[in-house]
């Protein structure tokens, strides 16, 4: 069984920004768990654990999607919830592109047996996963929130694979399906 997800990746100049806006993150009294910036990217589905053998199919369905070519911007920096946040994350803002990719991800994955997402499709880079949040955590995120960490032209889908380690996933790209 191989851990798959679908995923859009970020440009190195975003990552030098995300790690910028984590060391300011680093200033809270709050225990977080930072993600390395080096495997941040934008995740369109999820796939979970899949039988290595059904990777052949997953890669012709993904290659079946059409989407031209498309810049995503990261506006600003955030939490899902300001009461008590669990992730706090990059802001992504395109003009639908992205949750189109999702839906026909969705589309050409079910045959295969992978269930549709029930939840509205909100295209976000994780930056931290706040294990317990404090004060000190919200003030960061509000200090940082307007920062903007740039655009990157999205050209493919890719599927990687997540290996969970002690010190955090490491991610593999298995395939990549061009955008046209």
């Amino acid at each position: 069984m191989v851990r798959t997800f679908l995923a859009l990746d970020l440009s190195e100049d975003i990552r030098k920004r995300i790690e910028e806006s984590q060391g300011i993150l680093r200033h809270s009294s709050a225990r977080i768990t930072f993600v390395d910036p080096a495997a941040a990217h934008v995740t369109i589905k999820f796939l979970g654990e899949v039988p290595e053998e059904q990777l052949p199919q997953i890669i012709t369905a993904i290659r079946g999607v059409r989407c031209a070519p498309f810049d995503i911007t990261i506006t600003g920096i955030g939490c899902n919830s300001r009461v008590k946040p669990r992730i706090v994350w990059g802001i992504v803002k395109d003009h639908g592109e992205s949750a189109d990719l999702a839906h026909q991800a969705d589309e050409v994955l079910a045959p295969l047996g992978f269930p549709r997402e029930s939840r509205p499709f909100r295209p976000h880079i994780t930056l931290a996963r706040v294990r317990e949040c404090d004060n000190t955590l919200i003030r960061q995120v509000q200090e940082i929130a307007e920062t903007t960490l740039g655009s990157v032209r999205v050209s493919c889908l890719k599927l990687k694979k997540s290996t969970l380690t002690p010190k955090g996933p490491i991610y593999e790209d298995l395939a990549e399906a061009p955008l046209r």
